[in-house]
C-alpha cells in the first residue's frame, strides 16, 4: 500500500498542524475556522467617515459582570479590532499587534498603517506547529475584525486562522456570519454614512442574535476620520438602539 494512502498517515492527516491531507487540505486549520463559526457574532462597516464595528456579548450567568467581556479592543489610537472565537488567542494576537505598533512609532515617529500592522497579526497565524519558544502549538482559534483611519483613509481587514487576511467594505464572522453577511451585500452601499453603519450594524445584529439586544449584551466602538478609537457607552448605545426601533 503506498504510505501517502496508508491509514497511519490519514490519522496524521487530522493530528498534525502542518500535514497536508491527500487532498492538499490543513484540517487543523479548518477545524479553527469551524470553531469561530461558534463564537459570537461581529460585524465590520467602512464609510468614508470611520469605520464601526459591533459584537454580540454572550452573557452566560446574571452572574456575570457585563463589563468584563471585552469583544472590541484597542491598539492604537486609530486602530481597534473586534474579536470572534477564543478570546484569549485573540489577545495573544492583540498584544502583537499593539507592540508592532509601538515599534513603527518609537521607529519612524508616525503611526503605522492599518494593512501594516494586519499583516504582522497574519503573520504570527502562520507560525503554528513551529518548534520556536514563542510559536503557537496549534493554528489560533480566533477570526479578527481589524479597523481603523491611516493616511489612505478608513480600512477594515479580516484576519482567519490560517493567517490570511483580506480587506473588505463590510464583514461579519461568528455564529451569525452566513446570515449577516448576505445582508451586508444586499444593504451596503459606499455613499453610507457613520451613523447609517452604526445602524446597520445593530440591526443585523438583532435579526441573528438568539437573545433581545439591549445596551449590555451588544458592544460597539468606531474609528473616525480627524478622531480616535471610542467604545460607545450605555447612553450612546441606548441612543442608537432607540433610533433603530423607531425605523
Amino acid at each position: 500500500m503506498c504510505y501517502f494512502w496508508s491509514p497511519l498517515y490519514c490519522h496524521a492527516c487530522f493530528r498534525g498542524v502542518n500535514t497536508f491531507s491527500p487532498e492538499g487540505r490543513l484540517f487543523q486549520v479548518e477545524y479553527a475556522i469551524e470553531a469561530i463559526k461558534l463564537g459570537s457574532t461581529a460585524i465590520g462597516i467602512q464609510t468614508s467617515e470611520g469605520v464601526v464595528l459591533a459584537v454580540e456579548k454572550r452573557i452566560t450567568s446574571v452572574l456575570m459582570e457585563p463589563k468584563s467581556i471585552e469583544k472590541v479592543l484597542e491598539i492604537d489610537s486609530h486602530i481597534a479590532c473586534a474579536v470572534s472565537g477564543l478570546v484569549a488567542d485573540a489577545r495573544t494576537m492583540v498584544d502583537k499587534a499593539r507592540v508592532e505598533a509601538q515599534n513603527y512609532w518609537f521607529t519612524y515617529n508616525e503611526q503605522i498603517s492599518v494593512e501594516s500592522v494586519t499583516q504582522s497579526v497574519s503573520n504570527l497565524a502562520m507560525q503554528f506547529g513551529e518548534h520556536e519558544k514563542d510559536s503557537m502549538s496549534r493554528p489560533f482559534g480566533t477570526a479578527l475584525l481589524m479597523a481603523g483611519v491611516d493616511e489612505n483613509g478608513p480600512k477594515l481587514f479580516h484576519v482567519d486562522p490560517s493567517g490570511t487576511y483580506m480587506q473588505y467594505n463590510a464583514k461579519a464572522i461568528g455564529s451569525g456570519s452566513e446570515g449577516a453577511q448576505t445582508t451586508l451585500q444586499e444593504e451596503y452601499h459606499k455613499s453610507m454614512t457613520l451613523a447609517e453603519a452604526e445602524e446597520r450594524a445593530l440591526k443585523i445584529l438583532k435579526q441573528v442574535m438568539e437573545e433581545k439586544l439591549n445596551s449590555t449584551n451588544v458592544e460597539m466602538a468606531s474609528v473616525k476620520v480627524g478622531g480616535k478609537f471610542e467604545v460607545y457607552d450605555k447612553e450612546k448605545m441606548e441612543e442608537i438602539i432607540s433610533r433603530i426601533s423607531k425605523n
